[in-house]
């Protein structure tokens, strides 16, 4: 039956008792729900003199956007660059990992491999929404192998590629398809690269500046072809110079078109930023402010061995190792992604930066969403927009994750 004269069948939740995280504000309200979509009250009550068939009593808890992760490489044993028969079943297991952790929606991450496994891993796994079954995927993040030698980081040398004739070709030769491809890093200087840049934004795809010795000339061009977003920012380019910043000048230039953002990745784990570094990318940025947009956008870099024990495991194609929150390409002191979770990057970045809660939040939420142009219905509260959402207790903790207003999961009492 519907309730009372509303227009559809489907039963309403109402969630009481809370504070709802929407235009930059925690709010004292109650948050409706139906058919996975936030609900307009005024619309509910008057037009279709509706009321809720389910209340749930949040207990003071905050209500934010589900957190979605756009650079995640695996965890839990899970690595995302090995081809293998089953790609879909481990990227369904971190999937529901990660629902503990707040994420609701995730860009599984490829690190620079051969053309063999990226042909192999890319038709396996399609953009779908999450439920009870995990987090949903949003399209893959491609991170290389168009890189910077120099600036490698943990991806390994012998298969980084150059872009030889600047158009697609290069693209389809490396990767085989760019169906379910959602972003790709690149270097910004190397040859041919602003073509292969326009050509990606074109087709909806997010392209992001890493691993790159770019000075901000070549990275200000990129950013005029349609690049958007910086590949954990600081970490693998050039330490900015005043008299040539690099990748990191972007933050603050002129240069950037009209109606254009630009959009930089952190990683917020206490160890591949340092606090002072982390609270100069908030506050260039910072967001809630009038006429203001925050641009951070915390990302995990997650790999394999999150959620694992110290030792060796794989990342792609190299060997890594553990030591306390370490991970390490084996037998070096090379830096090769983090093991944080997501709702630990939330609350460092809080910590260490000094930002509000509703930043700090909206950091992991609102401005991924605004990265990936899907903030009509993902990373915030607004009415209309899907309710994948979580219950917080003061402190950031994860009490409970939604997706599309069902519960998926509840830490334990």
């Amino acid at each position: 039956m519907p309730s009372n004269k509303s227009v559809s069948d489907a039963p309403i939740t109402q969630f009481i008792n809370c504070r709802i995280l929407r235009e930059h504000q925690l709010q004292r309200d109650d948050l409706w729900v139906r058919e996975g979509k936030i609900l307009d009250p005024e619309k509910l009550f008057f037009d279709e003199q509706g009321y809720a068939d389910k209340r749930v009593d949040c207990e003071g808890s905050i209500i934010a956007p589900g957190f979605i992760d756009v650079q995640i490489n695996g965890g839990y044993g899970i690595d995302f660059s090995q081809a293998c028969e089953d790609v879909c079943s481990g990227v369904s297991f971190v999937a529901k990992k990660i629902l503990e952790h707040g994420v609701t929606s995730f860009c599984p991450t490829l690190v620079t491999s051969p053309p063999a496994v990226y042909h192999k891993v890319l038709p396996q796994v399609k953009v779908h929404n999450g439920g009870s079954h995990g987090a949903g995927v949003l399209g893959f993040h491609l991170e290389g192998p168009f890189i910077s030698l120099e600036k490698k980081g943990a991806h390994p040398a012998q298969f980084l590629r150059p872009f030889k004739s600047g158009d697609i070709s290069d693209l389809m030769e490396a990767y085989g398809s760019l169906d379910n491809v959602a972003m790709v890093t690149l270097a910004p200087e190397l040859a041919n690269s602003q073509s292969v840049v326009r050509e990606l934004s074109q087709r909806g795809i997010t392209v992001s500046l890493g691993h790159s010795v770019a000075n901000l000339s070549q990275a200000e061009d990129a950013v005029k072809h349609g690049a958007t977003f910086i590949t954990h920012l600081f970490n693998a380019m050039l330490p900015f110079h005043h008299r040539d910043p690099g990748i990191v000048g972007l933050l603050t230039s002129d240069q950037v078109p009209a109606g254009r953002t630009v959009y930089y990745g952190m990683i917020a784990d206490g160890i591949h930023t340092n606090p002072a570094a982390l609270r100069i990318a908030h506050r260039a940025h910072p967001s809630g402010c009038e006429n203001r947009t925050g641009r951070l956008v915390l990302v995990t870099d997650a790999i394999t061995a999150m959620g694992l024990p110290p030792g060796r495991h794989t990342l792609g194609q190299q060997v890594i190792e553990i030591q306390g929150l370490h991970a390490y390409v084996a037998g070096t002191t090379t830096l090769c992604g983090s093991i944080a979770t997501m709702d630990m990057c939330v609350r460092h970045f809080k910590q260490a930066s000094g930002c509000s809660v509703e930043e700090a939040l909206e950091a992991a939420s609102l401005h991924p969403a605004q990265l990936l142009g899907i903030s009509n219905k993902k990373g915030n509260l607004d009415y209309g927009s899907d309710a994948d959402l979580l219950l917080l207790d003061e402190a950031l903790n994860i009490k409970a994750t939604y997706i599309s207003g069902e519960e998926v999961w509840r830490k334990e009492p």
